[in-house]
């Protein structure tokens, strides 16, 4: 077996509104979770409770998320400011 070996450089990542992007998940996955509260006894008559506890877990690591790349957002902006700060010098 051959190793796989690219033909051409991987293209550079996609920068956009990150922050915006996982916070509008997370709400998706929160108001998908209050919208199923009250069917939660035909749920679990069902079989299909687990769908209810998947969209608070959803939340839950949507929070986290929202965090991290708040965070990350954070400290890409001052990394370019510190980089913008030492070509002035």
């Amino acid at each position: 077996m051959t190793k796989w070996t690219p033909r051409h450089e991987a293209p550079e990542p996609l920068e956009g509104n990150v922050v915006a992007t996982i916070t509008g998940g997370t709400i998706v996955w929160f108001v998908l979770f209050v919208i199923q509260l009250p069917f939660y006894g035909t749920l679990r008559d069902g079989g299909h409770l687990w769908w209810l506890w998947t969209c608070l877990a959803g939340g839950g690591l949507g929070l986290v998320g929202v965090w991290y790349v708040r965070r990350r957002d954070a400290a890409i902006k001052r990394h370019e400011a510190a980089r913008a700060a030492e070509r002035e010098h």
